[in-house]
């Protein structure tokens, strides 16, 4: 009996010491998988975000992004919402963070919706950006714009009046959504240049929003066709509005008659340029803006604020605002049915 109890102590010695070393070997194993960012060759992880994917104006983005990926040896995330949908973005952003990627930037739908969630990846760590839209300034650290927001919204208004051809008379304005920031933005620039410099252009009903839908828009400009008689013009802001005001003022045979000005792609407006139901697109290169979001990113995860006047490899010289945040990528680029072909996006 006394050999039995020494050799069964020895043996939960020896089991004893065994789970000793397992447990210190896994905590060690946890310890250097969770942190990421504490050495090692891992590649920088940069999550883009955009309002939704799936339409050509942020399918052309994440040309840009992946893009850039390739060449400044980051890996890219790519992903968002189905909708234009802020509790969807928040979900996305909630999963992007247990994956403990190094940056995120966003394209929000509702700024304020998204604050709580940004402010919970700023508090592990995550270097939080936004590009496109503006979210909220108190918890991002860059702020990438593809134009100054009020020059843009003046631009279109002066570019509509033109396409007017006369300086009074009634118009309407299409939008995405009417909680985009960016769009409210450029919508306020176009009402203050109307406000300032076109007294008698007179808008004929509220914002109308469009719920980034092709479909939506063309609908909502049949109803606005129908219920003022004399409409002579339409601003539509964000990339799929002023293609469904286009097809409406296309079926209606009223090209001569009310002019369509919108932020829309060169590829998708070029049929309606070419007969005139689409007066001009404004716009700027997103493979561009996707491509410019990451090496910003990367810059920053590694320490390096933009500066005013970098020249960015892809994009350009860009602008930084005084407040070290606000960085705007360049000037609008006018389409037109003679250059829209020239592009590919």
């Amino acid at each position: 009996m006394k050999r039995f109890l020494v050799s069964l102590l020895s043996m939960v010695l020896a089991l004893g010491l065994l789970a000793g070393c397992v447990s210190q070997e896994s905590a060690g194993s946890k310890s250097e998988g969770s942190d990421k960012k504490s050495g090692g060759d891992d590649k920088l992880t940069i999550a883009v975000v955009p309002k939704l994917v799936g339409i050509p104006y942020f399918n052309a983005s994440e040309k840009g992004a992946v893009k850039a990926g390739e060449e400044l040896g980051v890996e890219v995330i790519y992903t968002g919402p189905t909708e234009a949908d802020a509790a969807q973005q928040v979900k996305v952003i909630e999963d992007l963070i247990s994956q403990n990627v190094d940056v995120i930037a966003v394209a929000p739908n509702d700024p304020a919706s998204l604050t709580p969630v940004l402010k919970k990846a700023k508090e592990q760590g995550i270097t939080v950006m936004d590009w496109d839209t503006p979210a909220d300034q108190s918890v991002v650290e860059l702020s990438v714009h593809q134009i100054d927001d009020e020059g843009y919204g003046r631009h279109i208004a002066k570019s509509l009046v033109e396409q007017m051809g006369t300086e009074e008379g009634e118009i309407a304005i299409l939008t995405g959504g009417l909680s985009a920031a960016n769009l409210n933005s450029w919508i306020d620039g176009a009402k203050k240049e109307l406000e300032e410099n076109y007294p008698n252009v007179k808008l004929v009903t509220d914002i109308i929003p469009t719920d980034e839908k092709q479909p939506v828009a063309y609908q909502k400009t049949l109803d606005l066709i129908k219920a003022y008689p004399d409409l002579k013009g339409i601003m539509a802001f964000s990339t799929i509005a002023p293609i469904g005001a286009a097809q409406a003022v296309q079926e209606k045979g009223l090209q001569d008659k009310i002019a369509v000005v919108g932020t829309a792609l060169p590829n998708d407006s070029k049929p309606f340029l070419e007969d005139g139901s689409l007066d001009l697109a404004i716009l700027w290169e997103p493979d561009k803006l996707g491509y410019l979001t990451v090496a910003l990113a990367k810059d920053l995860a590694e320490g390096k604020n933009p500066e005013n006047g970098q020249d960015v490899p892809a994009v350009g010289k860009i602008e930084v605002w005084d407040d070290n945040k606000t960085i705007i990528m360049g000037p609008p680029t006018d389409f037109t049915a003679e250059n829209a072909g020239d592009y590919d996006f």
